[in-house]
């Protein structure tokens, strides 16, 4: 069995390359090649939750499971909301073949899928992006979003200023070329945004949709338990509604599940999951006046097929640690 520090991660799989690895992870979900049972979530003492997320793949041929430590109040000091394992097996004997930071992982997928959404739904020529939230999955998202879309100018959003100016001069180093700004504002950060991105461990509503423009794209991404929400029912009826998996969004969104209980949209609301769009099986954009939002969850097929790769690469290149466990 090999086992990756994060160091060895972040050197074998940069951000265009998870791109493609969760496209093929999201038709692969949406046509039946995957099993992806929910996930479960363990109350550790709130507001603490430890994620178990197992699932199983037919290319490549593989099964595993992600156990996560989700603590919100991480960030203040100064450690990640994300900590745990992503656990690897074989099919032929059910050996286990590869562990791994399931924090990075989560990061490198979740961010990656975004970037999915973004390339098969925002406008081509979307310039100025939104991130709000400034944490770890904040820098992930802003390399998604560039690797997709020709981004000019970045507004980062997030409750301390002084946070979101340190988060800001750190990014400038990363991507020079980009007009970065501070706000605390959500409101007036988003207006006339072509893309916004809520990367948040909010409980309550941050962004409501009628301060969005005609155009804009939207990736809902922190909420990943129903009795959070990033985005309020304006938001969620309003737009055009794309998710990565059907079966959890219904069951695990507390946005769209209010939206259904309350009446203002119904499940035909979803147009479709991404993997259908990308195998062209469902419509993406269908003009630049549109609003679209992805609702993203994150699904094991994603992390599955991203720790599969990292496993090969790490082998080829003799990075990792090999440990006999057995």
């Amino acid at each position: 069995m090999i086992v990756l520090s994060t160091q060895d991660m972040a050197s074998l799989l940069p951000m265009p390359k998870a791109i493609e690895l969760v496209s093929t992870a999201l038709i692969a979900a949406s046509s039946g090649k995957a099993n992806l049972p929910l996930r479960h979530a363990i109350d550790v003492g709130a507001p603490n939750m430890l994620g178990i997320m197992p699932g199983t793949m037919d290319e490549p041929d593989c099964y595993g499971v992600k156990l996560i430590s989700l603590y919100p109040n991480n960030p203040a000091s100064g450690h990640s909301s994300h900590l745990g394992l992503m656990v690897l097996f074989e099919k032929a004997h059910g050996t286990p073949i590869a562990i791994m930071n399931a924090g990075y992982l989560t990061a490198i997928r979740t961010s990656a899928a975004s970037g999915v959404a973004t390339n098969v739904l925002a406008r081509k020529n979307a310039k100025t992006l939104v991130i709000v939230g400034a944490g770890e999955q904040a820098e992930f998202h802003i390399q998604s979003m560039l690797a997709v879309r020709g981004i000019e100018e970045i507004q980062v959003v997030g409750r301390a200023i002084e946070k979101v100016e340190g988060f800001i001069a750190e990014a400038r180093k990363q991507h020079a070329g980009i007009e970065f700004k501070a706000m605390t504002n959500v409101q007036a950060a988003v207006k006339g945004a072509d893309i916004v991105c809520t990367v948040t461990s909010s409980k309550g509503t941050i962004l409501e949709g009628a301060w969005i423009d005609k155009g804009c794209h939207v990736n809902a991404v922190g909420a990943s338990i129903p009795s959070m929400r990033e985005i309020d029912e304006d938001m969620v009826a309003s737009a055009s509604l794309y998710v990565d998996y059907r079966p959890s969004a219904f069951a695990q969104s507390g946005d769209i599940i209010e939206a259904l209980e309350s009446g203002r949209i119904t499940k035909d609301h979803v147009i479709a999951e991404l993997g259908e769009v990308l195998e062209g099986k469902a419509r993406g954009r269908e003009n630049d006046s549109e609003i679209t939002l992805y609702r993203s969850l994150g699904i094991a097929s994603q992390d599955l097929i991203c720790a599969h790769y990292l496993m090969d690469r790490a082998k080829e290149q003799g990075l990792g640690t090999v440990a006999n466990i057995l």
